[in-house]
């Protein structure tokens, strides 16, 4: 189970049991998704959702891990230390797969519509982009340490990414159904589950730094909505995916005007050969066509003009 801090008046009470074994449910729903993904073949669709669990279990283990003496001789400070780091270093990785999550959501719910398809993953490329640059800056204080700078630079990137997803959230019930796509569908399963993983984290960096007393109840209510997130994916990729609808949009509907629009301004324009063209620029198959061809075209001027 991932604590935000090692508090230890926390892990000495008695919910303790009940948090290590809510950290063992969450590996194993982990790889129940993952192995879920993989069997339905959606790894080409969904490989930043696979790596995400992935960096997740691995790093949930090694927490675990290290988070109990029995398991291993290390000292209290030499464990603090090691939890901290992996704690941050695997957040930050999890941060940074869950933007890409996002992006490959949109890009799925989106793939009707190819202009707004491509003018909305442009715009989200540099939203992303501007929002780890500011993240990484504004961590930056005076006598900041090394680990005080990485707990800032981490908790900014979190709280960017959960914002962004919750945005994606919210467009992707408002669209779910032009879009062609339904309740069942893997793509709201997989908002859903990113929606309630950023509203659990946007808590944890608002109220829980105003509040040692809380670090118990946050990690227990936390912990089970993992659990419930990890296991509504598991259910969507083993549960079969209900067909997209084909899209009909009227003449007159804001996507399809704004889609054609967007795919006319993404168009590459055309190029026109001026003159001056080098015949060596074209291979001799097409020189002896336009040889052919001119010689069919040629007729003879007349020597002669009668009234």
């Amino acid at each position: 189970m991932r604590y935000p801090q090692l508090v230890r008046g926390c892990l000495r009470m008695t919910s303790m049991p009940f948090l290590t074994l809510l950290g063992y449910l969450e590996i194993g729903l982990c790889i129940a998704a993952l192995c879920a993904l993989m069997a339905k073949k959606q790894w080409a669709d969904y490989w930043s959702l696979g790596a995400f669990l992935a960096v997740r279990a691995v790093s949930s283990m090694a927490l675990v891990y290290i988070l109990h003496p029995v398991f291993h001789p290390l000292s209290a400070r030499v464990g603090y230390h090691l939890y901290f780091y992996t704690y941050w270093i695997s957040f930050a990785v999890e941060s940074v797969l869950a933007l890409i999550v996002v992006y490959s959501v949109f890009r799925l719910a989106m793939a009707p519509l190819k202009g707004l398809q491509q003018l909305g993953m442009l715009v989200f490329r540099w939203a992303a982009a501007i929002s780890v640059i500011v993240a990484l800056g504004s961590a930056f204080a005076p006598d900041m340490t090394s680990s005080k700078y990485l707990v800032a630079a981490v908790s900014q990137l979190e709280r960017t990414q959960s914002i962004l997803t919750l945005c994606l959230l919210v467009f992707v019930c408002f669209a779910i159904l032009p879009m062609g796509l339904n309740y069942g569908s893997r793509i709201f399963g997989v908002s859903l589950g990113l929606g309630i993983m950023s509203t659990a984290n946007l808590v944890q960096s608002a109220w829980v730094p105003h509040s040692r007393n809380i670090y118990c109840a946050y990690n227990i209510v936390n912990g089970i909505a993992i659990c419930l997130v990890l296991a509504t994916w598991t259910a969507y990729f083993a549960l079969p995916e209900p067909k997209r609808r084909i899209i009909v949009l009227p003449t007159t509907s804001p996507f399809l005007r704004w889609n054609q629009i967007s795919q006319v301004l993404g168009d590459n324009p055309g190029f026109v050969a001026v003159g001056g063209v080098p015949p060596g620029l074209f291979a001799p198959a097409e020189i002896e066509v336009m040889q052919r061809a001119s010689l069919k075209m040629a007729t003879p001027f007349p020597r002669s003009m009668s009234a």
